[in-house]
């Protein structure tokens, strides 16, 4: 069964489900596409913070749709996914934790220089927490420059593909960085970004490209493998285990 650290099934006034409604039918649809474990991880963005009121709309949507959605067999946590920005730097950011994971999901820029998002994850990293980058494939910085993304792996940061870059979805040269991360080791999750129904949280089809490919080393970006060491290790054996998953 899978682990799906990136979604937005949780309504919190963003790009991803808009009502209770939508976001159960995502969260029933993952399930039965064999997702066991779902994070939603609604966007925290410059021009939309994580006021107290949000928080509070969130988290109140979030243990809704959880209680609902366990008779599905679906195990649904709630974290936040970050867009970097100079106010973080000033932050609490154990606030925007992963559920219980010793972990934060950090977005890297679609578009510009990748320095405040190096900047912002060295703080994750300084508040004694693990940065997960998410969809480095989707960043022109590092399709133009992949060693980038090595650089990041090799400090024991996790790197996030999403299932949809590999599928194609969102063009050519996501697809291509996607796998030329995944071929080199340097992925320790793929994930869905599942925001809405033409774009759900399914990991299904992805798994089964990225298994044709990788064979059996494919079940560890998608089983949890990374997020389970996060659970029950401190930050000093975060780094080698995450290397770990990816040399598996």
């Amino acid at each position: 069964m899978f682990w799906d650290v990136h979604s937005h099934v949780v309504p919190s006034g963003d790009d991803g489900a808009g009502t209770l409604e939508e976001g159960l039918e995502l969260c029933r649809s993952a399930a039965a596409h064999g997702t066991s474990v779902l994070f939603a991880t609604p966007h925290v963005w410059p021009h939309l913070g994580l006021s107290s009121g949000r928080e509070e709309r969130i988290r109140a949507a979030h243990a809704e749709l959880a209680a609902q959605v366990a008779a599905d067999g679906l195990d649904l946590r709630l974290g936040f996914e970050l867009t970097p920005t100079p106010s973080l730097l000033e932050d609490e950011l154990g606030r925007y934790r992963l559920g219980d994971l010793s972990a934060v999901l950090m977005e890297l820029p679609f578009a510009g220089p990748l320095a405040l998002a190096e900047r912002v994850a060295e703080e994750i990293e300084g508040a004694g927490l693990v940065p997960v980058l998410a969809h480095p494939e989707r960043a022109e910085a590092v399709i133009d420059e992949p060693g980038r993304a090595r650089a990041f792996a090799e400090r024991g940061w996790l790197l996030q593909v999403n299932a949809t870059s590999v599928l194609g979805y969102h063009g050519e040269s996501p697809e291509e960085t996607g796998w030329l991360l995944l071929e080199q080791g340097l992925v320790s999750l793929v994930a869905s970004d599942g925001h809405r129904p033409a774009r759900p949280p399914f990991l299904d089809d992805a798994y089964e490209a990225v298994r044709r490919r990788l064979g059996e080393g494919a079940d560890a970006l998608f089983n949890g493998s990374a997020l389970r060491t996060l659970e029950i290790t401190g930050r000093s054996g975060n780094a080698a285990a995450a290397g770990a998953v990816r040399r598996g």
